[in-house]
């Protein structure tokens, strides 16, 4: 065979091997649709999802002879009922073709959706109803009739039925009619409540080392009880938030139990009873600090927590010395009922700050109550003893304390908000037993953010301190308050600005701290920010405005990690009455607020 004429040959093999790889070419028609519908039905498609891929002939004709129910569906969900669904490879009604004779090649495909008219409500009921029952706003005559509305009609009628302890209500017969010569279309739910039933026997599975009982108690779920479906959630969120468990789930039983019962079983996964962590952060004047924690799950078999914390601060800083704390907690979840946490608390603390230096020991046994899913709140008892030395002499403080405290998280991400606020407030009343009159000392603690465009989120913080009671130079000092650092005004010297008196300087009785954010994505993991920062310290018990002020500025970035942003600012000091001057470099984990 001559040279040119194989070769023509092999073009030719080359060419029918290849026929049906060639993609095709694909359209999607849809007359008389918005924008909207269009890209629903674009969205709804299997062989219009192809589209770029080299797809096998018999799975382009299954994914094509799906899309007839979808592509339905996609109407349905639109209120289009009289809608005309047509597709086509290379000119052929897919719903002609034989399931096990695909063609060998498809060079074309087109999909044609002829949406129709829009179909309203001309009737919508749902019977029996629960009084009060809250259906759907689009649920009602004259309404686009939309299937999601009536799915949303039928769930919001079947969960009022449950929430009043009817937890085997049902939708039984759903009559849907559309009269097509007027574009309209009629629709009627009969649900079937079912007997009210009441909590029966609680099982636990799927425990190893937490005790069933304690499980059960600490669920908040009692025999007896009339059926809630809120309780069931709330009893879930309860177990998880021990931290011992890994996973849980509450089941209901198909069936009725006797008396008109409903038996559930709590099936758990248990979480690694140890776990322990550490951190570290940096600036140029407060030098490195370091943490550490060693946590146990279950210490004593009741999903009990214990922790132990460690840190030491001010290594190689300007920050007076080193500060060392050492604290142990010992939690215990449903104590004494399921929203109820018990918590004692033993810390040593050892600080040289730059204006006195203090050696204290704390003590303090309390509850933390859960009253909500986004408000905690804590109240307790404590004793207090501290040995202090600053410009004032030495002197040994003997406190009791009744800390109280209420935290109220609306944050839509804890590591890394974008949207709510998270309010901190401390209220720490003290019996002076020695060393100081009684009094108190409140700590506020604002924070606010707003996603303002797909890319920047704006960030907003208000801190607040008072300090009341004893006299300035009588008040025990650790509660006095200053301002400068990373934790109150980046760019300013650490605990630069508090109060002279005289000669002496030591901290203020009052405190205004005033913070603000510009967060702006780069990169899905790198954000850049510019923030200013402004403090007051006060001899006052309350800001009056008489003190003094500072403030500082800079930029910095955000690296974002599973754990947390890691955080990198440069600072400069803008207005006060410090000697700072330069910038200031903070690095951490998480953002500064």
């Amino acid at each position: 065979m001559a040279p040119a004429k194989l070769f023509r040959v092999l073009i030719c093999i080359v060419l029918t091997a290849t026929a049906g790889l060639a993609e095709p070419n694909y359209a999607l028609e849809t007359p008389g649709a918005d924008k909207d519908l269009h890209n629903a039905l674009r969205a709804s498609s299997l062989v219009l999802a192809t589209q770029g891929q080299d797809t096998d002939p018999q799975e382009l004709l299954a994914a094509a002879q799906a899309d007839y129910a979808r592509l339905l569906g996609a109407l349905y969900a639109n209120a289009r009922y009289g809608g005309v669904v047509s597709i086509l490879f290379d000119g052929r009604e897919v719903s002609s073709i034989p399931p096990l004779s695909p063609p060998q090649d498809v060079r074309r495909v087109r999909v044609r959706v002829d949406p129709g008219p829009l179909y309203l409500f001309a009737e919508t009921q749902v019977r029996p109803l629960v009084p009060g029952t809250e259906l759907p706003e689009g649920f009602r005559r004259g309404q686009p009739a939309e299937t999601g509305i009536i799915r949303e009609a039928a769930t919001a009628s079947v969960d009022a039925w449950r929430g009043a302890g009817h937890a085997k209500a049902e939708v039984t017969e759903q009559r849907i009619v559309a009269r097509h010569a007027e574009d309209r279309l009629s629709a009627t739910l009969t649900l079937t409540p079912g007997p009210r039933l009441r909590f029966g026997t609680i099982s636990v599975s799927g425990n190893e080392d937490v005790r069933s009982r304690r499980i059960r108690t600490i669920s908040g779920l009692e025999e007896g009880r009339q059926y809630d479906p809120v309780e069931i959630d709330r009893a879930v969120r309860r177990l998880r938030r021990t931290g011992s468990f890994a996973s849980v789930t509450v089941s209901e039983t198909d069936t009725i139990g006797p008396n008109d019962t409903l038996p559930l079983d709590i099936e758990v996964v248990e979480q690694t009873p140890r776990r322990f962590g550490f951190g570290a952060e940096y600036s140029t004047i407060e030098g490195v600090r370091l943490s550490g924690f060693w946590l146990h799950r279950n210490f004593l078999g009741g999903a009990e927590r214990f922790r132990v914390d460690g840190a030491i601060a001010g290594l190689g800083g300007e920050t007076g010395g080193v500060d060392y704390n050492f604290g142990m907690r010992y939690g215990r979840p449903a104590t004494p009922r399921a929203d109820v946490d018990l918590f004692a608390e033993l810390s040593f603390e050892l600080l040289d700050e730059p204006d006195f230096t203090s050696n204290t020991t704390e003590f303090t046994l309390g509850f933390t109550r859960y009253a909500t899913d986004e408000l905690v709140v804590t109240f307790g008892l404590g004793y207090l003893y501290s040995d202090v030395e600053d410009d004032f002499g030495r002197e040994t403080f003997n406190l009791l304390t009744l800390p109280l405290g209420a935290e109220l998280d609306r944050r839509n991400n804890v590591l890394n908000p974008t949207d709510g606020y998270y309010i901190d407030l401390e209220v720490t009343p003290f019996l002076g037993l020695t060393g100081t009159r009684s009094g108190g000392q409140l700590k506020l603690d604002a924070r606010g953010y707003q996603h303002v465009t797909d890319s920047t989120t704006v960030a907003a913080r208000v801190q607040f301190g008072s300090l009341w009671g004893p006299s300035l130079t009588d008040s025990p000092p650790f509660y006095r308050f200053y301002s400068g650092g990373g934790g109150t005004v980046r760019g300013q010297d650490y605990q630069s600005l508090g109060v002279d008196v005289g000669t002496d300087r030591t901290g203020g009785r009052s405190f205004l701290g005033l913070s603000g954010e510009v967060r702006a994505s780069v990169t899905d993991n790198i954000e850049a920010v510019g923030f200013i920062d402004w403090g007051y310290i006060g001899a006052e018990e309350f800001p009056d405005f008489t003190g003094d002020s500072h403030a500082g500025a800079g930029l910095g970035i955000r690296y974002n990690t599973g754990i947390g942003p890691i955080r990198l600012d440069l600072a400069t000091p803008i207005t006060g009455p410090s000697d700072s001057a330069g910038v200031y470099i903070y690095v951490g984990i998480g953002q500064a607020f």
